[in-house]
């Protein structure tokens, strides 16, 4: 999700709910430890020099269980890492720990942030040997069916 869809959805909510992969919502009581303009350069398998700019939030929740952002404070926290980190319309990953920090993607259901599983990939998988996956085709002669068991397929 881009920064100004995050920006625009929040300023239509009351309250707000993330909730992680296995459907469990963040507690209510979370705080936004963290907003970060993360820029990554790197190269990948193949020797293609790569850079990457995305905006982190850090979401971390402690005893404080009365505690409670408003999706106004958020506006004005972001307000303020936009006037002083100079980015513009990032896409946003969001940082939470469970047995360790995990990095998502934000998406968004109804009025529920949903933190959405990252995954690696291979950038370069012409230049690693990876063979690349045949679609699957299901064979079958005219007019013939196969059923499990037989020797047709």
């Amino acid at each position: 999700m881009l920064l100004s869809a995050f920006k625009k959805t929040l300023s239509k909510l009351d309250k707000l709910k993330f909730q992680l992969p296995n459907g469990q919502l963040v507690p209510s009581y979370f705080h936004i430890t963290e907003v970060g303009k993360v820029t990554r350069n790197y190269i990948d398998c193949g020797g293609v020099l790569r850079q990457e700019n995305k905006l982190n939030l850090q979401l971390w929740v402690s005893s404080d269980t009365e505690h409670r952002l408003k999706p106004d404070n958020i506006l004005n926290i972001l307000q303020l890492a936009e006037k002083q980190l100079g980015f513009s319309d990032l896409e946003l990953e969001v940082e939470y720990q469970q047995t360790t920090v995990g990095r998502y993607k934000l998406a968004l259901n109804g009025e529920v942030f949903e933190l959405v599983n990252t995954q690696t990939a291979c950038l370069a998988p012409n230049q690693c040997g990876i063979p690349q996956e045949k679609p699957r085709v299901r064979l079958t002669a005219s007019g013939l069916s196969c059923n499990t068991g037989s020797d047709c397929c």
